[in-house]
């Protein structure tokens, strides 16, 4: 069994998320993905809506697809969400399964500033994605990941779908090139504040559940 792991703030969940997370599991076979909205972040807080809406935002973003779950395990824990205790935990859980962690290019590249990051990297395989404004060769600022420049390059410019290499704890990283869908949460928050319409940028309950309940208007 092969579970990737999707974490964020979903702040809300749209379209982009969706759509990554289908691309990863139909292209690696995957069981399942596990979404995991952070009930506390430790670096992320401005304009962060209660975790209780982005819970249910995400719940209901993910009804329609049998190969998506959503996991309320950093709701249980008290003090920040850090990934390294939610992968440790989840590991814990799926004892003997092959996990992925799945995140963006700029998430990647931000995992030195997480606690524990040594331990973190040590823990999981990593499936990285595609992201707007982001290009695979600058994963090659990482202290985690040796990399070929050429390939990565490669990847940038759609020569290559993936490319798999191993981090400095021994785990394997795949990058792996998506189409690209620019939406943006601040996007999304921007324009309900300034009373325009976000249809089509994320799912129909998702928007009716933001509207029904006056989220990000102030």
């Amino acid at each position: 069994m092969k579970i990737g792991i999707f974490g964020g703030t979903f702040n809300p969940i749209h379209y982009g998320h969706l759509r990554a997370a289908e691309e990863v599991r139909e292209r690696f076979e995957l069981t399942k993905i596990i979404f995991i909205p952070s009930k506390n972040p430790p670096l992320k807080t401005q304009d962060l809506l209660d975790s209780v809406h982005r819970y249910k935002m995400t719940e209901l973003a993910l009804s329609e697809n049998s190969f998506f779950e959503i996991s309320d395990i950093e709701f249980k824990r008290q003090g920040k969400s850090y990934s390294v205790q939610t992968l440790e935990e989840l590991r814990s859980i799926f004892h003997g399964t092959t996990l992925y962690f799945i995140l963006g290019i700029d998430a990647f590249l931000e995992i030195p500033t997480w606690w524990q990051a040594e331990r973190l990297i040590s823990l999981v395989d990593f499936i990285v994605i595609s992201r707007p404004s982001f290009r695979f060769a600058d994963l090659l600022s990482s202290p985690y990941i040796s990399a070929s420049k050429n390939d990565l390059e490669k990847l940038d410019k759609a020569e290559l779908e993936l490319y798999i290499t191993t981090l400095k704890g021994n785990r394997s990283i795949i990058a792996f090139r998506i189409p690209l869908i620019d939406i943006s949460a601040t996007e999304i928050r921007r324009r309900v504040r300034e009373g325009k319409s976000i249809k089509y940028l994320l799912p129909e309950s998702v928007e009716s559940y933001i509207i029904s309940n006056r989220l990000y208007k102030s």
